[in-house]
């Protein structure tokens, strides 16, 4: 019952407020100020202030909202573990089913080098001390440079 009137008191000074804005010729935030203050009244007329106000006051639904909670955490909790497995996605899964299912993803002599031994560096230098840290690095660029 106060539930109604309060809805009908929010739609009565919406209205007004509504009117005050289209005398000042914004007819457009007008309608749309109407619009809103319709709302309230609707769901009174509807039963949804009813149905919110019994189910607010029922220990019974409290309880659904706990049980629709605890669903929820269990659903987030499996897919979290499903994802720390290597599960990934949904998407991910059927792209990684098709590339194991193709026999020509890669051919057997692909992973052989088809360049022989490159040249390395005969030596390399030597690890600095720890006094010479600081100017190690500049000393072998500039050797690089011919300088």
């Amino acid at each position: 019952m106060i539930a109604e009137t309060v809805c009908s008191a929010v739609s009565a000074a919406g209205l007004g407020i509504a009117i005050v804005t289209a005398y000042r010729k914004r007819y457009l935030a007008a309608v749309r100020i109407a619009a809103y203050s319709l709302v309230p009244i609707g769901l009174v007329m509807t039963g949804v202030v009813e149905w919110l106000a019994d189910t607010a006051f029922s220990p019974t639904a409290w309880a659904g909202f706990g049980v629709l909670g605890l669903a929820w955490v269990l659903f987030m909790t499996t897919r979290a573990v499903e994802r720390r497995r290597g599960g990934g996605t949904r998407k991910e899964r059927r792209v990684a089913a098709r590339e194991a299912g193709r026999s020509d993803a890669v051919a057997p002599a692909a992973a052989a080098p088809s360049l022989g031994q490159g040249t390395r560096p005969a030596t390399r230098p030597a690890p600095a001390s720890r006094g010479d840290d600081d100017f190690s690095d500049i000393e072998a660029i500039l050797k690089k440079h011919g300088i």
